[in-house]
């Protein structure tokens, strides 16, 4: 009897867990992500595909997507703060998917009649096409900034509740499902491509989308009804009351007849009158980009915040750039795809280490040994610089090939120039792939090179879900939106700024200064933590303390995070 109970038990837990809120947010963001993985990859693919086999499509849209988070990160925020928590939710991924929807039936109908759009009106017709379609892909990708920071940073707190182990355990868990659907989703999508075709994939993808959004507007529905709480919300709350406010402003003035109140509440219904004029409507976004950056630098966690973005001023990752330099190593697009299975695993590793330590250290040490296991891990990309095999020579002027692209070897300028003619989208492996891969003469670079970017992904995604749950821990209900919309706005800046660092050294040679500078940058972000954490802690040897050991209560720190 007691088996069959205990089973029984077991079956109810089991059960219990499919029907939790908790499951059905993993259940919504494992469909969110896999379609915006695989949009985010067959994009990039059928930019490069209209325009011939050409980057400048695709390098187009990056900076369009960059810019315009980094301007509106703020202002994403600030609307996701002052609206309910189901209107945001909805909104965004109705907008997204629709918008993804609509860019996949355009690309279908360009791949269709691409010949004869590209002879009406001397081709312009087709470029109207292709600024359509950067455009909605990049409403898209707002809508999905938005939607990230409403689930991730706001709705995953609030389900957790007061319970800090099981909200890291959902971010670790959400951040498990980003890494195996960034695998997974573009293997399917590009075989579909690459066994169908470019138009198949088009339908696919918009297809998937519908299907997606239906079943998450049911899911996110359902949270909703599981969580009370996320019907209360101290931002919209303020934001009703002001209104309320105003309203029965306007309401005194007719019913009072005392001149003296009557002026005091004239003057309150002049400056409601000047808030709603339409020089003040006109001018709010900037108001709200610049409050958001301040309100951003006046909290207590703007190092740790400021630290990760910098951990994206870096070449170290898997990237076109790194797969790039990849090539010119001798390694093929095989060899690659393993590499970048490998590095998923590692990434996994540092999320499950992630839980582990900061249960037996606490949150701010774990964010201090990630940062450590980094750095020191990274050491071995530094030493691939000076290591044999590899290109490195500062006696080659990094500004050579960019001069050569655009001059030629004649001097004259190039009347259509290409940043890279050989490179085409690899869709089987996620990777780029190119014609033939040249013979070097060791391998003992480009191995430490791998071997400490692989490596270092345990640290760094430990160290990505610390200051994550740092933020969620300690910024405020009500700026919660606007604080992780700056975020996003800080990390897409320095993400541009490698780019522009790539665009300015470009051939292989210079590589290892990229390496060394990025290193660098690595560094002086978690410098920006140890101080984050020095000063939260007060001094305290916090390696060697016990989490449970409380600061001293005259000193102010971080309530939630020791």
């Amino acid at each position: 009897m007691d088996s069959a109970a205990s089973k029984k038990s077991c079956c109810e837990r089991v059960r219990e867990f499919f029907k939790s809120a908790k499951f059905l947010i993993y259940l919504g963001h494992a469909l969110s992500t896999w379609g915006d993985r695989m949009w985010n990859f067959a994009v990039a693919v059928f930019l490069v595909e209209l325009y011939g086999n050409s980057l400048l499509l695709t390098a187009v849209y990056g900076l369009v997507v960059a810019g315009s988070v980094l301007l509106l990160g703020a202002i994403i925020g600030d609307w996701v703060d002052k609206n309910p928590r189901l209107k945001v939710a909805q909104t965004s991924l109705v907008v997204q998917n629709t918008s993804v929807i609509l860019c996949g039936v355009l690309l279908m109908a360009v791949f269709h009649f691409k010949e004869q759009l590209s002879t009406l009106y001397n081709g312009w017709l087709l470029t109207t096409c292709y600024i359509m379609v950067i455009t909605i892909a990049n409403i898209a990708n707002l809508a999905s900034t938005a939607m990230s920071i409403t689930i991730q940073r706001d709705w995953v707190v609030v389900v957790a509740g007061d319970d800090r182990s099981k909200l890291a355990d959902m971010n670790a868990t959400v951040r498990i499902i980003d890494q195996l659907t960034n695998i997974l989703a573009p293997m399917l999508v590009g075989q579909i491509m690459a066994f169908g075709s470019h138009f198949i994939g088009c339908g696919f993808i918009s297809g998937w989308n519908l299907f997606s959004m239906c079943m998450e507007y049911f899911l996110l529905w359902k949270v909703y009804q599981k969580t009370p709480a996320l019907a209360f919300k101290a931002g919209q709350k303020e934001a009703d009351d002001q209104e309320l406010k105003h309203l029965n402003v306007q309401k005194e003035i007719g019913n009072n007849e005392n001149p003296v109140e009557g002026s005091q509440l004239m003057n309150e219904t002049a400056e409601v009158k000047k808030n709603t004029s339409c020089c003040y409507q006109m001018t709010e976004p900037i108001r709200t980009f610049k409050d958001g950056w301040v309100a951003y630098y006046n909290q207590p966690i703007f190092f740790a915040g400021m630290s990760l973005a910098f951990l994206y001023m870096t070449v170290l990752g898997f990237d076109c750039i790194t797969t790039g330099y990849a090539y010119t190593q001798g390694l093929n697009g095989s060899v690659l795809s393993l590499l970048m299975g490998a590095s998923a695993v590692s990434g996994i590793c540092g999320t499950v280490a992630f839980t582990w330590i900061r249960k037996k250290c606490g949150l701010i040490r774990t964010g201090f040994i990630a940062g450590v296991t980094q750095l020191s891990c990274l050491m071995l990309c530094v030493a691939s610089v000076f290591a044999p095999g590899s290109p490195f020579d500062l006696s080659v002027s990094p500004f050579d090939d960019v001069l050569k692209h655009l001059f030629g070897d004649s001097g004259s300028l190039r009347e259509s120039p290409t940043l890279v003619s050989t490179i085409e989208p690899q869709i089987e492996t996620n990777t780029t792939v190119f014609e033939e891969a040249p013979q070097v003469e060791s391998y003992m670079s480009v191995s430490l090179l791998f071997a400490g970017v692989i490596a270092a992904r345990v640290g760094l995604w430990s160290f990505d879900l610390t200051v994550t749950q740092l933020i969620q821990e300690n910024v405020i209900e009500s700026e919660r939106g606007v604080i992780n919309g700056v975020q996003n706005s800080m990390n897409y800046l320095l993400d541009l700024l490698h780019f522009i660092m790539v665009i300015l050294a470009p051939n292989p040679e210079a590589f290892g200064l990229l390496v060394i500078i990025s290193v660098s940058f690595v560094a002086m972000g978690h410098m920006m933590y140890f101080r984050f954490a020095y000063k939260s802690l007060r001094g305290r040897l916090f390696l060697f303390c016990s989490p449970e050991q409380k600061p001293d209560p005259n000193i102010p720190s971080l309530p939630n995070s020791v």
